[in-house]
């Protein structure tokens, strides 16, 4: 009973450090809405497969983020009608390239390193958002 416990109150202190965390993220995610417009987003991602899952990882690359907070942005995104590949490419290098991350990474671990591993998370990224739309069916 006691690790029961002690798991409840780890789990409550855990997503009380997430909470403020998600609601900014939700809060700019409707502030982007707001001042993004469709029709924006339907020019930057134009409905192809490969082309939207390019776009994507381009712009996951060059943020950094979570994977709590990737939810609530692949639904904006979802939302705004952007495909699934986009979606997919976009969160998957957002938590995994991070460009702007790369100079820790490279200072810890070395920049070949570095480098290597974002572009094969880069190539990955491609690969997945174009199984997981065709898998799916979300190509559009």
């Amino acid at each position: 009973m006691k690790r029961l416990s002690q798991s409840v109150t780890k789990a409550l202190r855990q997503m009380g450090m997430i909470l403020p965390v998600l609601l900014g993220v939700i809060l700019l995610v409707g502030l982007f809405k707001t001042f993004v417009s469709g029709e924006l987003m339907s020019s930057v991602f134009v409905g192809s497969l490969g082309g939207d899952a390019f776009v994507g990882a381009l712009f996951g690359s060059l943020m950094a983020g979570n994977p709590v907070n990737s939810y609530v942005v692949g639904k904006g995104l979802l939302d705004m009608h952007v495909g699934l590949s986009g979606v997919t490419a976009f969160i998957f290098t957002w938590v995994t390239v991070g460009v702007i991350q790369m100079p820790a990474e490279s200072a810890a671990l070395g920049i070949k390193f570095a480098v290597f591993r974002a572009i094969a998370a880069f190539i990955s990224a491609l690969l997945v958002a174009i199984i997981v739309a065709l898998m799916v069916g979300g190509v559009s």
